[in-house]
């Protein structure tokens, strides 16, 4: 009987081979995801606006947020009778309520003003160095509401004493030094569906 030795075959060879597949695989990926991938689209910021996600303090991103939870919990605020800055303390509604949190963000005093052309929430900063001054403005009452989807108009002044033009339209409220603060949408946020 005759013997024959048989080695193992070495995984070598089989292994190189696997690499080299994973690496193209990987490597074809990589360029169909590169050659696919829209360029990323940023929204422009007028030089009288700013942008809610970057441009405002932590303190500020607070009271805005609250005044936009505020356009939407009170349908009323685009109806005859507004409710008055006390109503809305009594409330408890952010960012109309004193407390210590409302302290440690401005601490704000609020006023409604009326004038021709719109009507307005101002809260007045004590500590613009913390927070600057914010306005919620709304349409006059015979003007239609907005609709749901519309953004706030909302404004912020960081000067210690800003001051609040006579009538209360955008280009007035630009001229007196205040900026609009507006929720830019670009690649990085996830977009509203349409």
């Amino acid at each position: 009987m005759a013997e024959q030795l048989v080695r193992p075959a070495g995984a070598g060879h089989e292994t190189a081979w696997v690499a080299l597949c994973a690496l193209t695989i990987v490597l074809v990926a990589g360029a169909v995801i590169g050659v696919r991938s829209p360029p990323a689209e940023t929204a422009a910021v007028a030089a009288h606006q700013l942008d809610a996600r970057d441009d405002l303090t932590a303190a500020e991103q607070g009271i805005y947020a609250d005044l936009r939870l505020v356009v939407i919990e009170l349908p009323g605020l685009h109806e005859q009778a507004r409710p008055s800055v006390a109503e809305l303390r009594e409330a408890d509604l952010p960012p109309f309520t004193v407390d210590l949190g409302s302290s440690g963000r401005g601490g704000h005093v609020w006023s409604a003003i009326r004038s021709e052309q719109a009507d307005a929430y101002v809260g007045l900063s004590t500590a613009p160095e913390v927070a600057g001054s914010m306005l919620l403005r709304l349409l006059p009452h015979d003007a239609q509401a907005p609709h749901a989807d519309e953004e706030p108009d909302i404004w912020l002044h960081r000067a210690a004493r800003p001051e609040l033009p006579h009538r209360l339209a955008p280009d007035d409220l630009i001229a007196k030094g205040w900026k609009q603060v507006v929720s830019r949408f670009d690649a990085g946020v996830t977009r509203h569906s349409h």
